[in-house]
């Protein structure tokens, strides 16, 4: 198949429509920690996070942040099952297996039974997390956490006999510095300066939550932040990328395998600048971050009290998060829909809507996902993937010249207010007849959280065509008691085909 072209409008309607959904999320995030402190420039955090995280090892976790640390596993394993054969995991597993050669003793790339040294089997594992737009994210911070922490989580459990209990834990810590590294910089200053949240994020997530499984003390904590912020990467040119490799890069594979290579420093003995948070020319105040949001206070507003978890996301359908609203309103109607009949779509919705109009990647183009659905009277995973058949099904192409994609300034949120997602379908058919559905909100966004039971229905419906509805129920139910596995790396082998 032949390399498609971007066009540089649809990329620039994407960089363009950014910024005031950056600083949105900046106004967020930065409210809790200025009820703090106002003066952040005198805040020490370095002691308060090496503690947290060594602590982490053994301090009691509330229930609620495990409930929610075991979905957030299990998704990311429906994920890694789900997208084991698309182009960016088959790479990933390539490249990984060629660098390491014959190996018997590493660690399994998920989904798979193949081995390979431990770095370049979770490199592997976070690519195939994100081969596809269906695992979770944190639209407060712009990062997707599951592909790295989980994949670095889960091989340290299997090389070293971690136990469940102690992956709950990883998780959770995992997430929580993912969540705040970004937020603590400035998601305005990293897009500012080029840098992609979408990498910091999983570095430090990746890092903290193998220093929990690797044992770290807390007085090399500081040696693990700062090899994690020499590493720390990415660039906001990913909204160029079309066919997901580059973006499953930046987003997983670089942040698990950087996270983890910084923690295997720390315990190798590599030492480095112990206050590079807390240093006014070390990496997080000094340089492009010293200005605008930038917000260490942040990273220690109430820490071990006050999760990020209930701010990650899940996505309940394979397409990019800003879309679900609009699919959902889709599938809604679909019951009432003459398919063959229908003269027009029309998606009004707020934000970026003309990226999700225009967008070359077939998971992020509206017009292209509701063509399919009008088409096969439901959203297959394989084709809201495809690029072979959003180039060439002469179908496709025909429905979507009748989709209109609009801006509805009506569904913007007020300024500084939280992100939200929402939109209006309105189907009319030959002759006149309309449909119209107004979805305000799918849930899973972190306003309108997914139960347990959801999160298992789509695990189920993710897994169940490679693993089979017995295997995939029997994946469900032993994450569902985690902590009492002895070795959590049973899950590898549950899910590897």
């Amino acid at each position: 198949m032949s390399t498609p072209t971007v066009d540089r409008r649809q990329a620039m309607a994407l960089l363009a429509a950014t910024p005031a959904a950056l600083t949105a999320a900046s106004t967020q995030a930065s409210q809790s920690a200025a009820a703090t402190t106002k003066d952040t420039s005198s805040v020490v955090v370095t002691p308060v996070v090496s503690r947290y995280i060594a602590g982490n090892r053994t301090t009691s976790i509330p229930e609620e942040h495990r409930e929610l640390a075991r979905q957030h596993i299990l998704d990311t394993l429906a994920s890694i099952v789900a997208c084991r054969d698309l182009e960016p995991s088959v790479l990933a597993r390539r490249y990984a297996v060629a660098q390491t050669g014959s190996v018997s003793n590493g660690a399994t790339i998920l989904g798979t039974k193949e081995k390979a040294a431990l770095s370049d089997a979770v490199f592997a594992s976070a690519m195939c997390g994100h081969a596809a737009e269906i695992n979770d994210f944190i639209p407060s911070a712009f990062v997707q956490p599951g592909p790295s922490i989980v994949s670095a989580a889960i091989a340290l459990a299997e090389v070293r006999g971690g136990s469940g209990d102690a992956l709950v834990r990883a998780i959770v810590t995992g997430y929580e510095m993912a969540s705040r590294v970004p937020k603590a910089v400035g998601v305005r200053n990293l897009y500012d300066s080029g840098l992609a949240n979408h990498g910091i994020g999983p570095v430090f997530g990746t890092a903290a939550a193998a220093a929990v499984m690797m044992g770290i003390p807390e007085n090399r904590i500081s040696d693990l932040l700062t090899f994690s912020a020499q590493q720390a990467s990415g660039s906001w040119q990913w909204l160029l990328d079309v066919e997901h490799i580059e973006k499953a890069f930046v987003f997983a594979g670089m942040g698990a395998r950087n996270g983890l290579q910084a923690a295997l420093f720390v315990e190798a003995g590599f030492r480095g600048v112990r206050d590079s948070f807390d240093n006014p020319e070390g990496w997080l105040r000094g340089g492009l971050f010293a200005k605008g949001d930038s917000n260490p206070a942040y990273l220690i507003d109430r820490l071990g009290e006050r999760s990020e978890l209930p701010l990650t996301a899940f996505k309940r359908y394979p397409v990019g998060g800003p879309t679900q609203p609009a699919i959902k309103g889709l599938l809604d109607l679909l019951p009432k829909i003459d398919r063959g009949n229908v003269q027009s779509v029309r998606i009004e919705m707020p934000g970026r809507w003309q990226a999700f109009r225009d967008a070359a990647m077939p998971a992020l183009n509206l017009r292209y996902t509701t063509s399919i659905i009008l088409l096969d009277g439901r959203l297959d995973f394989v084709s809201a993937q495809s690029l072979e058949r959003m180039a060439n099904d002469a179908k496709v192409k025909a429905l979507m010249e009748r989709i209109s994609i609009v801006h509805d300034p009506a569904q913007e949120a007020p300024a500084g207010s939280p992100r939200t997602e929402s939109a209006r379908v309105i189907v009319i058919e030959n002759g006149g007849r309309k449909h119209e559905a107004y979805v305000p909100y799918v849930v899973g966004f972190p306003s309108h959280p997914m139960s347990r039971q959801e999160v298992e229905e789509k695990a189920m419906e993710l897994m169940s065509p490679r693993l089979g509805g017995a295997r995939a129920k029997q994946v469900i139910e032993r994450v569902r008691s985690l902590e009492q596995l002895k070795n959590g790396s049973e899950l590898v082998a549950m899910i590897a085909a």
